[in-house]
């Protein structure tokens, strides 16, 4: 297991222990403050190099990830690889030591297959990767980010300041997740950090939307929606992922929504202070009524304005830490 990120490469929130991911959340707090600044700039990594090779279309990751990059001080290099030689055949291994030779500290990609990350990360060890979700395995920083905004908001409720007791925030908090759950990265993600950090995690999904092995996950399977909302206090829901195919594992988007949807009757019966999430991009009126996206239990836009100091937190540790390793 890996108990600090400082010099690693991020592939996983699966072999992140819990003071590693603490670490994580603790550092983004430092910059969200950098964000909140007239010039939101520092120089942690000037004269660093960071490639953002992104093989599935992205809106949020890639601009975050590029905005943290930049906030850092780093020069970017964005790769477009709808029109790069991948399309004329090279392989994934050259396209890395295409880039590479050009001088990089770090790369985060994006990539349609599972453990795609993990293979470039052994084409260049000497260059740090960040995984930016790679098939059905794991999307980490979303899992981070999705963390760190939960964290922000309990202390906020509860009046904790600072980051000394934020870890503890999580003990016995219930989290429930909705939806697609067999495509979904982000599910796989967020319950690795969420369970690391002590809370209770259930799913709740048509039975084709749950993956195999389901019953060896840290998880509890849940087939009454109505009754699980009463339970929880973080309620996240994910997209139907047509593009995986989903569709197909439902009869229809209305059977769907009807079953598992959030809908406005569904968002009365919520706890008072109950955390409403998705990672995005939403289809309103199908996972989430679109009045209940906009209410101000959903926390929808902080997710997204959170992924620049989390993603900030990650690319400074994963690559400044690089040269602690090498002084120490």
């Amino acid at each position: 297991m890996i108990t600090s990120i400082r010099g690693q490469n991020l592939l996983s929130l699966d072999e992140l222990t819990r003071d590693a991911i603490v670490e994580v959340l603790d550092t983004a707090e430092a910059f969200v403050e950098v964000n909140r600044r007239t010039i939101k700039k520092v120089p942690a990594l000037r004269g660093r190099v960071v490639a953002s090779i992104f093989f599935e279309e992205s809106t949020r990751t890639r601009l975050s990830f590029e905005t943290a990059a930049k906030r850092l001080s780093a020069d970017v290099l964005s790769l477009a690889v709808a029109s790069s030689s991948m399309k004329k055949g090279e392989s994934l291994r050259d396209t890395i030591g295409t880039v590479d030779a050009l001088g990089i500290d770090a790369v985060v990609m994006r990539h349609r297959s599972s453990g795609a990350a993990l293979q470039v990360s052994r084409y260049v060890p000497h260059v740090r990767v960040i995984n930016g979700g790679d098939g059905l395995h794991q999307h980490p920083t979303q899992g981070l980010l999705d963390a760190f905004t939960i964290r922000q908001c309990l202390a906020e409720r509860r009046g904790v300041v600072g980051t000394e007791t934020g870890a503890e925030l999580f003990a016995g908090l219930r989290v429930l997740i909705v939806g697609d759950i067999r495509h979904s990265r982000v599910a796989r993600s967020d319950i690795a950090a969420y369970v690391a950090l002590g809370a209770a995690v259930r799913v709740a999904a048509p039975a084709t939307l749950l993956p195999e092995f389901v019953e060896q996950w840290p998880v509890e399977v849940v087939t009454d929606f109505d009754e699980a909302i009463e339970w929880a206090d973080v309620v996240a829901l994910l997209r139907l992922q047509r593009e995986r195919g989903s569709g197909s594992f439902v009869p229809t988007l209305g059977e769907f929504t009807t079953t598992y949807g959030l809908s406005v009757g569904r968002a009365r019966r919520l706890r008072p202070e109950a955390i409403i999430m998705h990672p995005g991009p939403m289809n309103r009126g199908v996972e989430i009524d679109s009045l209940v996206a906009d209410s101000p239990a959903a926390v929808i836009g902080r997710q997204v304005e959170n992924g620049v100091p989390v993603r900030m937190a990650v690319l400074y540790l994963s690559i400044a830490g690089a040269d602690e390793e090498r002084a120490s």
